[in-house]
């Protein structure tokens, strides 16, 4: 590490600890030719995000688009709070697919998430995401939810007494 008052390169790390809710390492420093302290930060270089189109090209993940969208669907129905925490949530999945995603993942996750939030804001994301034409697409897509339903609860597990 070079000292930021002489330049050198030539320092030896006097204290270690966690930082920033361990997100990072603070360590304390002493550079062996001045004989100052200075303290540096290590962090793990988190790879980007990048969504491959319909098109084929390729952009950056945006999270802001993820929460403009969970907020049309939302429509005041949900707090900006678990919206916020559902955009992070679905990031983090995407994160453990890969560095590039398509954006039907993105898509199908923000779906998942609307299910598991609010019926009518799924229902709504998905009227544009899936492009319903008419009223029989939404009553497909309230079949499907009402089927989910109930697969949900034969198969949740059971309170022990």
């Amino acid at each position: 590490m070079q000292c930021p008052f002489c330049g050198d390169n030539d320092d030896k790390v006097v204290d270690s600890r966690p930082a920033e809710e361990g997100g990072a390492i603070r360590r304390r420093r002493e550079c062996l030719v001045c004989a100052r302290r200075f303290t540096t930060y290590e962090r793990v270089e988190e790879l980007p995000l990048v969504v491959r189109k319909r098109s084929g090209q390729l952009e950056p993940f945006d999270a802001q688009k993820i929460l403009a969208g969970l907020e049309r669907a939302a429509s005041s129905r949900i707090e900006p709070e678990v919206l916020a925490e559902a955009v992070i949530s679905i990031e983090e999945d995407l994160r453990s697919v890969g560095t590039e995603i398509g954006s039907d993942q993105v898509g199908m996750a923000v779906l998942d998430a609307l299910r598991a939030i609010d019926a009518v804001a799924y229902l709504r994301f998905a009227s544009v995401y899936k492009g319903f034409d008419d009223v029989a697409d939404f009553e497909r897509e309230v079949g499907e939810l009402r089927r989910q339903e109930r697969l949900e609860k034969t198969t949740a597990p059971k309170p022990r007494l």
